[in-house]
């Protein structure tokens, strides 16, 4: 039985100055329907080109993605992504800029249809008296919800997060995480996950996918997390737990002293 995501040789180069400069070489990977897989790695890995090639926001310069069967040649709505500075329209309010991907998304569905969905995914991630709201009126965690909300509201085979709380204080990305954690266990969404939290992609992933350093980088090692779902934060009280987040700090620190011999 074939992969749900299948990414394939793949090789992606940018020219600069002149030069071909390899950021991503010899990617293979395969995701599961349902799975949530993380991506991790130090700045510079390479780890968001690879995001967006599976978004079809890039293409590879070498190889090829399929999600459900279709090769990814282009940004389509069966792939949301959800990134770290919201993207959110400022002159419109939380409903409105839900309202907007549904409304391209869905042209076929009533009005009726189409308003039940923007509430229920707006109540869904908890901002049921803030739909009339505009960015601007909305804290961080808030917007992020809003951003959230809109990509699933579309009802997408893959979701991918291009480190969706990375510019959240603490507490915030906690609770945040929580929400995700059981927005999963209810969709059972396929996930791909850029982050740099450790304890972020231990808590969300069935897989971490441990890319080495750039340039030229590749996959190092890649954690099979066996906790199952739905989860809970007690998992983290665990020594199996703690076990795979040595694993995958070991494997950060090798990087990174690896980093400091090519300086």
């Amino acid at each position: 039985m074939p992969s749900f995501v299948e990414i394939r040789d793949i090789k992606k180069e940018f020219v600069q100055d002149g030069s071909n400069n390899i950021v991503l070489k010899d990617i293979n990977l395969e995701i599961q329907q349902g799975n949530f897989v993380s991506l991790i790695g130090h700045s510079g890995c390479g780890k968001s080109t690879l995001l967006n090639i599976v978004a079809g926001l890039e293409k590879p310069t070498q190889g090829q993605v399929q999600v459900d069967g279709q090769i990814v040649k282009r940004p389509f709505r069966d792939r949301m992504v959800v990134f770290q500075n919201y993207s959110l329209l400022p002159w419109l309010t939380a409903w409105e800029n839900v309202a907007l991907f549904v409304d391209k998304a869905m042209p076929r569905k009533s009005k009726n249809e189409r308003r039940e969905i923007i509430a229920s995914h707006l109540e869904m991630v908890g901002l049921k008296d803030a739909a009339q709201k505009k960015p601007a009126q909305l804290s961080g965690g808030m917007k992020q919800r809003v951003a959230l909300a809109r990509a699933l509201a579309v009802q997408p085979k893959l979701l991918l997060l291009d480190e969706p709380f990375g510019a959240l204080d603490a507490l915030t990305r906690g609770s945040l995480q929580v929400e995700l954690m059981r927005i999963c266990n209810i969709y059972h969404i396929t996930t791909i996950m850029v982050t740099h939290d450790v304890d972020e992609a231990l808590l969300l992933s069935d897989q971490v996918v441990m890319l080495k350093n750039g340039p030229a980088a590749t996959i190092g090692q890649i954690l099979d997390i066996p906790f199952e779902h739905p989860r809970s934060l007690e998992i983290r009280d665990s020594p199996q737990y703690h076990h795979l987040r040595q694993q995958l700090m070991q494997f950060l620190q090798g990087q990174e002293q690896a980093k400091r011999l090519h300086v």
